[in-house]
């Protein structure tokens, strides 16, 4: 059977669920799911965090009667999982349920589960059906699924400019370029990250702390689900600086907040380490931080979606590198003029050198604009 009208506006039901997790789901993905039954919602839910009830769990346990799910239609924004990880695999969840059909949105890059889930529902005359809205979908979980295919984190660079260019004044000085609602919005860039990597310059001169500001945070009013668990905790982003040199005294405002922090050197170890701090060496052949060996230990901690909020020294790295995946541009209304500092640190010769994006978004955020582009695969 194909999907239908109906299909995809209970699909498109699910992925609002799956969106409620989007800062607490972590390492895990985000995911709704949608019981219906004779054309009507029956239950809902969605995992809300790693060691809970998935989103098929929560919403057959919305039911007030179990049996009502008998011969329902299960619509889940990503493939069942079919695997013992902290909690059973959600595909004999729905099985034992009674469901007589599923619609899925995408299936699951986890090589664990991979077509698994899908199968097992099949082997025992479960219809399936999908992908639908599989690209929605597959905007839920970014990082996952850059995880789940390439063993690294999915990496997002913030950078806000004047609309000449600029990033700070030829004194280093930098607060602020762009309005509150931008700043705003980077707060909810945190917010979904699973670590916040800068350089040393930012925590030295902006004093950065880079932590995540429920108070800034986007409000947005949501009705609780019947019989469902509350919300989950926010999960608190690890918070990385890069400091090849050892300079930084460790007596910064960044190394004094309660979330984990991570001090990355490329080999000198710093003379005052607070207890908190975790302290590693990850140096290239140049004597500097290893940004691919530092992706690759983020990917061992489980880190799905990374932000990087740097100067344009490092920013550049990361772009020359072609490690970013995404970048988010805040642009303001200003011009700071030419004695200031560019976005990138990026040399490039010839136009035949130049990164060409694709823009995938752009929209006004207060006074400022949003520009949001991806690299453009090389021929």
């Amino acid at each position: 059977m194909s999907s239908t009208v109906e299909d995809h506006q209970f699909m498109a039901r699910a992925i609002q669920l799956a969106e409620r997790g989007l800062n607490t789901t972590s390492p895990n993905p985000r995911v709704g799911c949608v019981l219906v039954k004779d054309h009507q919602i029956i239950g809902e839910g969605f995992h809300i965090e790693a060691g809970t009830g998935h989103a098929e769990v929560n919403a057959l346990n919305s039911l007030d009667d179990p049996q009502a799910a008998i011969g329902a239609t299960a619509y889940v924004t990503l493939e069942p999982c079919s695997h013992h990880g902290r909690t059973g695999p959600c595909c004999q969840a729905l099985e034992k349920a009674g469901i007589a059909r599923l619609v899925y949105g995408m299936s699951d890059p986890n090589p664990q589960v991979s077509g698994r889930g899908l199968k097992y529902l099949q082997d025992r005359n479960i219809a399936v059906d999908g992908p639908v809205l599989e690209e929605q979908a597959k905007a839920l979980n970014p990082g996952f699924i850059h995880r789940m295919v390439h063993q690294r984190p999915y990496v997002r660079l913030k950078l806000a400019m004047s609309l000449d260019g600029r990033t700070a004044m030829a004194s280093g000085e930098s607060q602020w370029i762009t309005g509150p609602k931008a700043r705003a919005q980077v707060q909810a860039l945190r917010a979904r990250s699973c670590a916040v990597v800068t350089g040393h310059t930012t925590v030295s001169m902006d004093q950065a702390r880079l932590t995540v500001r429920d108070s800034e945070l986007p409000k947005i009013p949501l009705q609780p689900l019947k019989n469902h668990p509350v919300p989950g905790r926010l999960r608190r982003p690890l918070r990385v600086v890069l400091d090849s040199n050892a300079t930084l005294t460790g007596h910064e405002p960044f190394f004094h907040e309660q979330s984990e922090c991570l001090w990355v050197t490329a080999g000198a170890k710093p003379n005052d380490i607070l207890p908190t701090v975790e302290w590693k060496s990850l140096p290239d052949v140049a004597n500097r931080v290893s940004l691919t060996d530092l992706l690759d230990d983020l990917a061992q901690r489980q880190c799905n979606e990374i932000l990087v909020e740097c100067g344009a020294t490092l920013a550049g790295a990361f772009v020359e590198q072609g490690l970013v995946d995404e970048i988010v541009v805040f642009i303001a209304p200003t011009l700071m003029g030419s004695e200031a500092r560019p976005l990138l640190a990026l040399p490039l010769a010839s136009m035949s050198e130049k990164v060409e994006l694709e823009i995938t978004d752009i929209r006004s955020v207060g006074s400022d604009w949003q520009v949001i582009a991806k690299p453009k695969a090389k021929n």
